[in-house]
């Protein structure tokens, strides 16, 4: 199975400017929990759900509402993406990238062209949906009753 048949496309993106309130915004409305971060075209990080929870003040701070989002608006998600980033191609194979996301604790990779742009992000949902389908129990054989 290559990759191109299970990644989800279009992706979702943030540019590194993005403040965080509107990248959890971006997140929270596309049902996602990862954003690629392109410059110019050019994959240069990525930030997820987790990232902006690490970045956001807790209930327990002392920190009003107001004092916590007026602080967040001016967060970017450049301060907060993680720069290295694993990556994969649509042409790849689908358990190579199971098994870099599995190594590297990783739960999604985005997709690069030739060219360099995100085209797609495989995530470790996506794997075991297509593992699932495939398994003897999701077209019924081999169930007990």
């Amino acid at each position: 199975m290559r990759i191109h048949t299970l990644m989800s496309t279009p992706v979702i993106t943030a540019v590194p400017t993005l403040s965080l309130l509107a990248a959890a915004h971006l997140m929270r409305s596309h049902g996602i929990r990862r954003l690629p971060v392109v410059d110019e075209g050019t994959l240069v990080g990525i930030v997820t759900d987790r990232d902006l929870r690490e970045a956001t003040p807790s209930r327990v701070s002392g920190v009003s509402p107001w004092e916590a989002t007026t602080r967040l608006s001016a967060v970017t998600v450049a301060d907060v993406m993680r720069r290295s980033v694993l990556t994969t191609t649509p042409d790849a194979d689908a358990r190579d990238a199971a098994h870099t996301m599995l190594l590297h604790r990783v739960g999604a990779l985005p997709v690069i062209d030739p060219a360099g742009r995100v085209v797609g992000v495989v995530t470790v949902s996506d794997v075991l949906r297509d593992y699932a389908a495939a398994s003897p129990a999701a077209t019924g054989a081999g169930a007990s009753t």
